[in-house]
């Protein structure tokens, strides 16, 4: 099953504005997420613990960068939500 993968534009815009390489990496690990964005034995992606009713999930991309992400089963799209280091993510949602 292929998903769409929907991108907020002030992300993209953000992501635009970074270095070629970095952008690069970026945009790659969100279009994996067309084919697979459930969490796996890969350990890049994980299912966040929160008190919300909606599953969220987080992508780890290379050593510096967050998504978080919700995965949209009855429209077949991933959603992304926010986009940020490891360690600006690490404050926000808590040592994950």
């Amino acid at each position: 099953m292929s998903f769409r993968v929907v991108v907020k534009q002030k992300l993209i815009e953000a992501i635009n504005e970074l270095p070629e390489k970095t952008r690069r990496i970026l945009f790659s690990a969100l279009e994996n997420l067309e084919t697979n964005p459930w969490p796996g034995s890969g350990g890049d992606k994980e299912k966040l613990h929160t008190e919300k009713e909606i599953e969220i999930y987080r992508l780890h991309i290379g050593r510096t960068f967050t998504a978080i992400y919700t995965i949209d089963t009855k429209n077949h799209h991933v959603q992304i939500h926010d986009l940020m280091t490891i360690e600006q993510a690490h404050k926000k949602y808590g040592r994950m």
